[in-house]
């Protein structure tokens, strides 16, 4: 899968999801800073699946109804890495179907596609 892991996800996150064989494009590697509107911009014109942290993204999705590939938001309680990486196997070994133009909000027990 292709996926454009957000600044906030981190770059332990990208690293794990390489080592996993999916393409990865790590906001925080390669573009930090970079506007939240700008981000899902890309998503959208390159086909990324957006991982996020940032509530922002929900905002714009359902508020301002922009498009979107697919966005994974992460709405942990613990924010380190390999918690984020435990919750994203899980998500990817039951969801992977679901995550391509859905809105997957994720925590340490649910996942919910909108």
């Amino acid at each position: 899968m292709r996926f454009l892991v957000d600044e906030c996800t981190g770059p332990t996150v990208a690293k794990w999801l390489r080592e996993n064989g999916h393409q990865v494009f790590s906001v925080y590697e390669e573009t930090q800073g970079v506007a939240d509107e700008q981000l899902l911009s890309k998503a959208v014109d390159e086909n990324w699946i957006l991982i996020t942290n940032d509530k922002d993204f929900g905002e714009m999705v359902f508020r301002e109804r922009r498009p979107h590939r697919g966005v994974v938001f992460l709405r942990l309680g613990d924010e380190r890495s390999a918690n984020k990486i435990h919750v994203l196997r899980h998500l990817l070994e039951n969801y992977s179907d679901k995550l391509r133009n859905n809105f997957v909000t994720v925590t340490e027990t649910k996942v919910r596609v909108a």
